[in-house]
């Protein structure tokens, strides 16, 4: 482990059955969102008694609102960029209210800067003040247009601060910093996840990115919309792994970022084509300008979360690809023809 890596022996580690029960209890903050419902949903069956939150300002009830007939699980509706008070006990925080796309950091950038800056302080606050262990969800663009490939953690970043994207880049490399911080000045115990391209059930059709772009204009019949040549690369990880990573890390001890996400990368324009196949549909791929900043490659290197957690993704994107397809062509069409500005 590196200089600065703890382990804090006083926290419930795993727990199980009616015992964990007992003694984890965790806010998840985002609970609402992709991410945040799904690492919900592990922290109860893991035996944590879960308090989420969120303001709902892109999240959405209906991915946690099979969470409300459970004892373990109790919701807050509240934006964590003001005090946040919690009653009682509390060992874990997971720091995951944030918006997670362009069009949503675009439209709304003041309230992702104070998410990741003042959300992140009083979710640091909180922690001290409960003797709690926090994660806090940074992220791949953190390394902003990466001039080194893959990215790994000693990668310091190539970020625009003035961009359009600045907005969601600095709040992440500033989240990370205060989260560093409050660990070495205020012996808080820290977790940095920087999380890569992720998917799975629950994204938001609408949301913009690559993945429920494409399959969203599939099942519309649309042509796909790739930005630029399709030369730019991603790296897909499925949002089981990712959780399994994210929880592996929490329980870890170990204080410095570490890098979750599929190694597997594709260009954006092989992945128009293998949505296209595996929608059977005949639209084509038509090509768009470039957005500014956009990263022209993104991979992980996975190598530390490998050595540290035991840890690599296993579904394939194949596999994932049909689940997450599945669940979108399962959504209400009112939910389908839900378009962002930037796809009408």
């Amino acid at each position: 482990m590196a200089s600065g890596d703890s382990k804090n022996t006083t926290k419930p580690g795993p727990p199980s059955g009616d015992e964990g029960r007992a003694r984890g209890k965790i806010l998840i903050t985002g609970a609402a969102g992709f991410l945040g419902s799904h690492l919900c949903d592990h922290f109860i069956k893991e035996g944590f008694q879960v308090i989420g939150m969120d303001n709902l300002i892109t999240g959405d009830l209906k991915n946690i609102e099979h969470l409300f007939k459970l004892k373990e699980f109790e919701f807050y509706h509240h934006d964590v960029s003001k005090f946040i008070h919690v009653t009682g006990k509390l060992d874990y925080i997971l720091h995951f209210a944030s918006p997670a796309s362009p069009i949503d950091y675009l439209k709304i950038p003041i309230q992702t800067l104070k998410v990741s800056s003042l959300g992140t302080h009083n979710c640091l606050g909180l922690a001290k003040a409960k003797d709690a262990t926090i994660l806090v969800a940074s992220t791949s663009e953190v390394y902003g247009d990466p001039l080194v490939h893959p990215q790994n953690e000693d990668y310091w970043g190539n970020v625009n601060p003035v961009g359009p994207r600045g907005v969601y880049d600095e709040a992440k490399r500033f989240q990370e910093a205060i989260t560093m911080a409050y660990h070495t000045f205020h012996k808080v115990e820290t977790r940095i996840v920087r999380i890569f391209n992720t998917y799975g059930p629950r994204m938001r059709l609408n949301d913009g990115r690559a993945l429920p772009a494409f399959i969203g204009q599939a099942l519309r019949g649309e042509d796909l919309t790739v930005f630029g040549d399709g030369s730019q690369t991603r790296s897909f990880c499925y949002v089981d792994d990712l959780v399994e990573g994210i929880y592996r890390l929490l329980m870890s001890g170990y204080v410095q970022p570490v890098n979750l996400g599929n190694p597997d990368e594709i260009s954006l324009q092989a992945f128009a084509e293998e949505i296209i196949q595996l929608t059977g549909t005949k639209q084509k791929i038509v090509y768009k300008e470039l957005p500014t900043d956009d990263p022209k490659q993104r991979q992980p290197d996975i190598s530390l979360a490998k050595k540290l957690l035991g840890w690599e993704p296993k579904v394939s994107r194949s596999d994932g690809l049909k689940i997450t397809y599945d669940y979108f062509k399962g959504l209400p069409k009112e939910e389908l023809n839900k378009l962002p500005k930037e796809f009408k």
